[in-house]
């Protein structure tokens, strides 16, 4: 049993063969495990995806950890969490979208009404402009200067208004947007 686990999780193993394992709650702590790390270098990347996946997946191990379901279903439910992140790699693909891009595009979209108003095509223009603007503006010490990050929210909120971002909603997706930067920011002043 340890054998199978140590080879499936070194080789990081199809769905199908932790779905496969003999011992159900191996499989189960596995695909958590997988879960997890995976989530937690996401983190580090792209803010909104790592939060709503880490919800997620808190959601069903409470369920799991409360007997509300079995393992066989804590196991298809982690499955199809693993797929929805893949699919959430692919959706930056299919939108043309560089990680970076998917990131602040996340953050703008964060809001399904922001979505809807917006659409795709001006969401993916904002989250390039906002890039391009900020990684000219960042600095190693931004955060903690006040003035630095102030100038920085100025920037954002212009660059929402000039794109018609919905006016409601701007005071959330700044501090997303600004949030998400400080992901990125050590990467891009080095």
């Amino acid at each position: 049993m340890v054998a199978q686990v140590t080879t499936c999780a070194g080789a990081r193993c199809g769905l199908a063969e932790v779905r496969g394992l003999k011992h159900k709650n191996v499989a189960a702590e596995l695909l958590e495990k997988l879960l997890k790390d995976e989530l937690k270098v996401r983190s580090k990347r792209n803010l909104v995806q790592s939060q709503v996946f880490s919800e997620k997946l808190k959601k069903t191990l409470n369920a799991y950890h409360n007997r509300a379901i079995s393992t066989m279903e804590v196991i298809e439910e982690l499955i199809k969490l693993a797929k929805d992140l893949d699919a959430s790699t692919k959706r930056g693909e299919d939108l043309g979208l560089t990680d970076d891009e998917i990131a602040f595009y996340d953050a703008l979209a964060a809001n399904e009404s922001a979505v809807m108003a917006m659409g795709d095509d001006k969401l993916k223009v904002i989250a390039a402009e906002l890039i391009t603007q900020v990684k000219k503006s960042v600095t190693i010490d931004w955060t903690l200067r006040e003035s630095a990050r102030a100038k920085i929210k100025v920037m954002v909120k212009r660059i929402l208004n000039k794109h018609g971002y919905p006016p409601d909603l701007q005071e959330e997706a700044v501090k997303t947007v600004l949030a998400q930067a400080e992901l990125l920011c050590a990467e891009w002043v080095t």
